[in-house]
């Protein structure tokens, strides 16, 4: 199975399941989702792959999917509520740093065969959680921002809140993916990678946030339709 059918196998289905866990379980699905997202993407992003003729670290998908999260909760639910999603999604990586570096302060037992591969994968950990906890709360909240900036302009331009949702959807999102991208790189693989790479890098994560950013407006356009504010409307 080739890396391409994966990746977009993966952007499918965790889509798809943003908006399951919004329709079957609310705001509240939207929280847990993030909390699920933002340990799982970067844990991912340790691993680098080739697909579409570009190298590149995967989590990119996982690490979108929360921004279709704050996108979906600013559009259904309010500002606030995508502010506490930005909230719990820093708090997640704060306290996942705290456990998963605890877990190598043990000494292992002689039978144990876990131990170095644990510690292979989270002795890196601290570097790539704190960059991500730093870019993450910029990004996230200017995110939010720029949703309801947008929003403001079209409201004023049309005189109807629900027109323009793919504008505000995409314009935040891209502006926000392309800091995001370049900030996250550098903070988290400086010296890690050469500059070749991580350019590289830079440029196939930001290419593959303008396919998921297009991608997800549907995502919330159905979130729309599902929440209980549109059918009390309705």
């Amino acid at each position: 199975m080739n890396n391409e059918f994966l990746l977009i196998f993966s952007l499918v289905l965790n889509y798809t399941f943003v908006v399951l866990f919004y329709h079957f379980l609310g705001k509240s699905g939207l929280y847990c989702w993030t909390v699920l997202a933002t340990i799982a993407a970067n844990i991912e992003v340790l691993i680098v792959v080739n697909a579409f003729g570009m190298e590149q670290t995967l989590g990119n998908i996982l690490f979108a999917s929360t921004f279709l999260v704050t996108d979906i909760l600013s559009e259904t639910e309010g500002k606030h509520a995508a502010n506490k999603a930005v909230v719990i999604g820093i708090l997640t990586l704060g306290i996942f740093i705290l456990i998963s570096q605890s877990w190598l302060l043990y000494t292992p037992n002689a039978n144990d065969w876990a131990f170095p591969a644990i510690t292979s994968v989270f002795r890196n950990t601290p570097r790539l959680m704190l960059s991500s906890i730093i870019v993450y709360a910029i990004v996230q909240t200017f995110d939010v921002f720029a949703y309801h900036a947008i929003w403001a302009k079209t409201i004023k331009f049309c005189s109807d809140s629900k027109r323009f949702l793919w504008l505000r959807n995409n314009g935040s999102t891209l502006i926000s993916q392309f800091f995001n991208t370049f900030l996250y790189t550098f903070a988290a693989f400086w010296g890690i990678y050469e500059i070749k790479t991580l350019m590289n890098i830079v440029f196939s994560s930001y290419i593959i946030f303008i396919f998921t950013s297009l991608l997800d407006t549907p995502a919330v356009y159905i979130a729309r339709k599902l929440s209980p504010k549109e059918e009390k409307e309705n």
